[in-house]
């Protein structure tokens, strides 16, 4: 692509994006909907980036996140409301929208690895956007909600690491540890990226939890699991395509994602 057709990347800043008063009101409107109608969401995505790090970030999507059984009534609302919608992807994605701004209501993370239950709504904190209170996610669940965001197009682990910087690591880190389960090298990955970034603020990541996962890495090289051969399509499916596709790799991605379909499928037939 020739340079000047390039879309400039976004740079991190703590100045405050301007949003218009068309997008104010769009969004008041959806969070009161979902209030009024007793939707159990949070509200994540840039909103909950700068509620725990103070970093702005322009937007004009508002991600709700909500478990899996809800999806259909918000859409429901949503649609009696004006809007267009749309079941995007039934492992974790669905859309609504309106006068060219969007609500993303979002289940999990794309691979089927990670999904919200009502335990990520129950813990979340009181905040207000737009005048108005709302449920935002709390960062044990923002971060294991980033942390399978590394994909060739898109990283989010700037964002992990802003995150922890940002509550100086005053969260439960005990709570972040069973959201991530296991696969939980993936948040020792990023505990080595913080260290990296920040080699002043060590302290902000207890070393409780530092030893923990030190010493489980260390079982793991001594003893590696012979039933887990390949993971790389649950990091970037594309990247790793050659592995599932030409090497006879077990596609893990793909089984997680039929488990999700799977829970989603049972979670509409209960509603």
């Amino acid at each position: 692509m020739p340079q000047e057709q390039q879309k400039p990347l976004p740079v991190s800043s703590s100045r405050a994006p301007i949003f218009c008063l068309d997008q104010e009101s769009l969004f008041r409107e959806v969070i009161e909907l979902m209030n009024r109608n007793e939707v159990p969401c949070v509200v994540s995505g840039a909103f909950a980036l700068h509620e725990h790090t103070g970093i702005w970030r322009d937007t004009k999507d508002l991600d709700l996140f909500m478990p899996a059984g809800e999806v259909r009534r918000a859409l429901h609302f949503l649609a009696k409301d004006g809007f267009q919608t749309e079941i995007l992807d039934p492992v974790w994605l669905a859309k609504a929208w309106r006068s060219g701004y969007y609500v993303d209501l979002i289940t999990g993370m794309s691979n089927g690895v990670i999904r919200v239950d009502y335990s990520w709504i129950k813990r979340a904190v009181i905040s207000e956007l737009f005048g108005i209170s709302m449920r935002v996610l709390a960062p044990e669940e923002l971060i294991a909600s980033k942390v399978f965001v590394t994909r060739r197009e898109r990283f989010d682990g700037a964002d992990i690491c802003h995150v922890i910087y940002g509550t100086r690591g005053k969260f439960d880190w005990e709570r972040l540890l069973r959201l991530v389960g296991e696969h939980w090298e993936m948040l020792f990955w990023y505990l080595v990226l913080y260290h990296y970034v920040y080699p002043a603020y060590t302290e902000y990541v207890p070393a409780d939890v530092r030893e923990e996962l030190l010493q489980r890495f260390k079982v793991e090289l001594k003893h590696p699991n012979k039933h887990v051969q390949f993971r790389g399509s649950l990091i970037d499916e594309r990247m790793f395509a050659i592995d599932v596709q030409e090497w006879g790799q077990r596609n893990l991605m793909a089984e997680f994602q039929n488990r999700a379909e799977l829970i989603h499928s049972d979670s509409d037939e209960a509603a």
